[in-house]
């Protein structure tokens, strides 16, 4: 392990939401954002590390800079508490106008950037197969997600005017993306696997180019022979870009690949934690430049995230943040057979864990006292689904909402579900 324990704001932001589920970060996020805030430079550019041991020039990269908005929203939505909000509304709407002042026609397209830290890159340079995705395309995606989340923050806080101000703002900012990155078929400039999940997961697309853009970033991956290519900044969205659009199937492809670059690449070489990059140790065993090789970095490990909240299915809605209102929906595949997981929450454990056994898919559901939950089960109809024993127009205390996408959407409230899907 190198000798650098630097607080990289780009690694945090990227695992921030990951973190919500193994730790109660919110106490350590809410102290580090106040850090973060007063490093934060005068034009509003945040320091790649806080605390800034780097420098007054050391800052306003794109998805480094962009943990002023994404932390205080991710641990808002983990665990309910609109004062984070409050505490850093002015360093969030300093760093979009830190952006905005550096744009030219709502275009950010100047300064320096990371881009898509240690995306993949072959050994062989001239084999054309590098990911690279441009720099600018990613700072443009990442200036409208900063600014979307300062809008949300606006609507929590009731700032109206601000809510309006921003929202004029990132229409601008997604149609300079479209003219300045995508053709009019909506084939982007960077043809990655991180250009399309960044455009896609922040909504830079009009709706109509959507589905063909997910078409791409598949075939990509299939042209990688169902390989990810992404950097930091492009993985943690991968598999939630991939399950949004209906490719379960790919999502769970990548998270079980095991020859490099994947996620479980580095467990067929010893490693019992993540490493900084994808080929930390090389196939043939020998290793990158010490000089950056960590093999105790967490920032890839934002793959759990969809684990717990896709494969898994424990989420909460916006409506009802810090899991006030539950949303359970598992995502099946991977020829999984089963999954589990649970979470503390302040009103107490929600869990959610589903089996197939026998043909047949059970599920065990808990929800904690004072809370609500919408939950999922998959199936194509009502009568297929028994809980504990019984049809559920027999559950007086369930309500069934309706089918939607393959699932059986129900309405419950606080308590223990064993659910039974008879195929």
């Amino acid at each position: 392990q190198r000798d650098e324990r630097l607080g990289w704001t780009g690694d945090a932001q990227v695992f921030s939401r990951t973190a919500s589920f193994n730790m109660n970060v919110n106490n350590f996020f809410d102290k580090w954002m106040k850090d973060v805030a007063a490093d934060q430079f005068a034009d509003g550019a945040v320091p790649h590390v806080v605390p800034n041991v780097l420098g007054p020039n050391a800052g306003g990269s794109a998805g480094w800079s962009d943990v002023a908005t994404i932390v205080p929203w991710n641990m808002y939505l983990a665990y309910g508490d609109k004062k984070i909000l409050e505490d850093q509304y002015a360093s969030m709407k300093a760093w979009v106008e830190y952006m905005h002042h550096q744009s030219h026609d709502d275009l950010w397209n100047t300064g320096f950037d990371f881009g898509d830290w240690l995306f993949y890159s072959p050994e062989d340079p001239n084999s054309g197969t590098a990911a690279i995705t441009n720099k600018y395309l990613i700072a443009q995606c990442f200036y409208a997600h900063s600014t979307q989340l300062l809008i949300n923050t606006a609507k929590v806080l009731g700032k109206t005017e601000d809510v309006a101000t921003y929202s004029s703002l990132l229409k601008n900012i997604k149609e300079a993306f479209l003219k300045e990155y995508a053709t009019p078929n909506g084939s982007l400039v960077s043809g990655t696997q991180t250009a399309y999940v960044l455009a896609l997961n922040f909504d830079m697309l009009p709706e109509n180019l959507r589905k063909q853009a997910a078409e791409r970033l598949v075939e990509n991956i299939k042209n990688y022979d169902n390989h990810l290519t992404t950097g930091f900044l492009g993985t943690p969205y991968l598999c939630e870009v991939l399950t949004r659009f209906g490719y379960d199937d790919v999502a769970y492809k990548l998270l079980l690949q095991k020859t490099y670059p994947s996620w479980l690449y580095p467990v067929t070489m010893g490693a019992t934690t993540i490493w900084e990059r994808w080929d930390g140790e090389k196939p043939d065993s020998t290793f990158e430049n010490p000089g950056m090789n960590s093999f105790n970095h967490y920032a890839y490990g934002a793959i759990g995230d969809w684990m717990y909240r896709k494969m898994v299915g424990i989420d909460t809605y916006e409506d009802g943040v810090g899991y006030k209102h539950i949303r359970i929906k598992p995502h099946i595949g991977g020829d999984f057979t089963y999954a589990s997981a649970s979470l503390d929450t302040y009103y107490g454990k929600v869990s959610n864990s589903w089996k197939i056994e026998n043909g047949n898919l059970s599920m065990d559901v808990e929800i904690p006292a004072n809370t609500k939950a919408t939950v999922f089960v998959p199936a194509q109809n009502a009568d297929a689904v028994k809980e504990s024993g019984k049809v559920l127009s027999q559950v007086t205390d369930i309500k069934v909402k309706g089918i939607e996408d393959g699932y059986v959407v129900l309405d419950l409230g606080s308590g223990i579900y064993h659910f039974v899907i008879q195929k």
